[in-house]
């Protein structure tokens, strides 16, 4: 009966605070929208915050990079459309694949290639849980988005010929 009585008493309420500065937050989108503008001022560039459905997006070098807080999901989605995926490459469809999950087991550190079937495009995801999220966690996934779509949406066009659209 104990077991129950405890589990009554955790509370399902989402916490979104920063481990660093100790500061809870009403909400995801406040959440973020703080730590966007941290990581703005880290970097000497104002970026915008969230809008209405809680989107908004980073640019570094050829990539933009898409932040998504999901609220009914609890998540928090970073998206970069890459390239279109090549109707014909050298060695086939299965070689882009396979270069694409050879580049997912160590270079895109939390990051993924993902195929969009209905746009026919590869996109690099970073999904996060928001509850829980600090601010070191979202810079060091922004960054490494960033970092891994600038770099590759230019050599997967190089390699495999096709445009980002």
């Amino acid at each position: 009966m104990i077991a129950s009585q405890e589990s009554d008493d955790v509370s399902e309420t989402p916490t979104y605070q920063d481990r660093q500065t100790g500061r809870v937050y009403r909400d995801a989108t406040e959440m973020v929208n703080d730590y966007l503008r941290r990581f703005g001022t880290a970097v000497g560039v104002e970026l915008d915050p969230l809008d209405g459905d809680g989107y908004t997006d980073v640019r570094r070098g050829s990539a933009t990079v898409g932040i998504n807080v999901l609220h009914e999901h609890g998540i928090l989605l970073f998206l970069s459309r890459i390239m279109d995926i090549p109707r014909e490459t050298a060695g086939g469809r299965e070689a882009f694949y396979r270069r694409l999950l050879e580049l997912n087991f160590l270079v895109t550190s939390d990051a993924a290639f993902a195929i969009d079937k209905d746009k026919d495009a590869v996109y690099l995801r970073a999904l996060r849980r928001l509850s829980g999220l600090d601010y070191e966690e979202f810079e060091d996934l922004l960054h490494t988005m960033a970092s891994v779509a600038d770099e590759w949406d230019d050599r997967l066009t190089q390699i495999f010929g096709t445009e980002r659209s």
